[in-house]
């Protein structure tokens, strides 16, 4: 039964909104790298593409790791247990930081081999390189970031991720205006300039979410010795629920960056193409991405209440509401088109490219828009975060990795084909998400 609460549609606005805004705003800060990159030099430009793949494994990772926490806490914020939410919150920041130190120490001693990992080209690699060696140095702040604000979102507080993210925009924007052309009298970096730019913007936002959390919280009181010890019992509840999501999305991210590594070995003008399209789609993406997030808070919250009608007239409502969004979000991705690809100073080549490469995409949003929140929002909510492991492991792994590297490698197909064969899996997914979620289990109590 759809529900017709104006309360419900008013509450799923008021998060949802919020982390819209907060994804748009924080792609925007790479998005304006990408921009004025392009607008200074293609190989700039594309050697901060292939570094931005390192930092997407990073950031889904930590989404995986976030995700986790909000699944099990906002269960716990159902039945108001916010000690539980703290022990969770101490072992997800643990896991994170753990992750970050690995990875700052990978790009650390192996810079070249890693970006080489996506291009060919020296002269990209070298750029990739320049911005690489100051970039990293953002992982740490990024990851207390990240972790927080899944912490906040578990908890119903979205708006500090939305000012934060904002800031951060304006901040990046005018270091990258005075550094990468060298304006005010200061030395044109390029692609440097633009590392510095997200590097003090990224500093920056880490110690105003701390100075918030310590002043202004009052859900859960976080205090520093929530994060330096962990539960067992909580530990353990966490990681298997956390488990499955943490290696979905790091396949998932490694999967977009080989979607970018079989581009990127075919020309340069579909590496700049590609990196401009998938800016733009993972944009008008975050109202998917909110969307499931939102599901995420408002399903676990009711199951922790105990209230299972209402858990499955959610699940209903909401399949519509995406739908309706999928179709609005394609058809706004077809509108921008034109005004962002005029934006870039672009060969004849990599323009045809990336129009048509986003003509795809607005195909495939209207799919994604409503697999993706059905799927990551509803089910993963719900607790069976399995299910979605083994959907994403068969399609990606089994399927569209493969016949994207034959295409592309071995028929030498068109990039137009293949970026058709490295999206399929966002059609096909909404055939299992319909039946699942309308006729399968997928509700569980995680709690104790």
């Amino acid at each position: 039964m759809l529900i017709k609460d104006k309360k419900f549609y008013r509450s799923f606005v008021m998060l949802c909104l919020p982390i819209v805004l907060q994804n748009v705003i924080a792609l925007s800060v790479n998005l304006t790298d990408n921009l004025m990159l392009g607008r200074y030099a293609e190989s700039a430009l594309s050697g901060v593409t292939a570094v931005n793949q390192i930092q997407f494994i990073y950031q889904n990772l930590l989404m995986g790791i976030g995700d986790g926490m909000v699944i099990l806490a906002a269960q716990y914020w159902g039945k108001k247990d916010t000690a539980s939410i703290r022990k969770v919150a101490g072992v997800a920041m643990q896991t994170a930081l753990v992750l970050m130190a690995l990875l700052f120490l990978i790009v650390s001693f192996f810079p070249a081999q890693v970006v080489g990992l996506f291009t060919e080209d020296p002269a990209i690699i070298a750029e990739g390189v320049r911005y690489l060696n100051i970039v990293r140095f953002t992982y740490p702040f990024f990851c207390i970031t990240t972790i927080l604000l899944a912490v906040l979102r578990s908890t119903e507080v979205v708006k500090i991720a939305f000012y934060l993210s904002l800031s951060t925009l304006c901040i990046n924007f005018s270091i990258n205006w005075v550094l990468i052309y060298g304006h005010l009298g200061m030395p044109r970096l390029g692609a440097a300039g633009a590392a510095i730019g997200t590097l003090t913007a990224r500093i920056i936002e880490c110690v105003v979410l701390l100075i918030y959390i310590k002043k202004k919280e009052v859900n859960l009181r976080l205090k520093l010795r929530d994060f330096l010890h962990a539960d067992r019992t909580i530990a353990g509840d966490y990681f298997r629920v956390s488990a499955p999501i943490i290696l979905l999305q790091s396949l998932w991210g490694v999967n977009t960056a080989l979607q970018t590594a079989i581009l990127g070995h075919l020309t340069s003008s579909a590496i700049a193409a590609n990196s401009m399209a998938s800016n733009l789609f993972l944009i008008v993406k975050t109202v998917a991405v909110g969307s499931a997030s939102t599901a995420n808070v408002m399903i676990g919250k009711a199951i922790g209440e105990g209230d299972m009608k209402t858990v499955k007239d959610y699940a209903k409502t909401f399949q519509v509401v995406f739908l309706c969004m999928g179709i609005c979000c394609g058809i706004l991705l077809f509108a921008l088109t034109e005004p962002v690809l005029s934006l870039y100073s672009f060969s004849d080549e990599s323009r045809q490219l990336a129009r048509s490469f986003l003509h795809i995409l607005c195909i495939v949003m209207v799919g994604m828009s409503y697999q993706m929140p059905v799927n990551a929002g509803i089910i993963k909510g719900g607790g069976d975060t399995k299910y979605v492991m083994k959907l994403d492991l068969i399609s990606i792994w089994c399927i569209v990795i493969p016949l994207s590297f034959f295409m592309a490698f071995v028929v030498k197909a068109s990039p137009i084909v293949v970026v058709w064969c490295l999206n399929l899996d966002q059609l096909f997914k909404c055939v299992p998400a319909f039946i699942k979620v309308n006729y399968g289990n997928w509700v569980k109590k995680l709690t104790r």
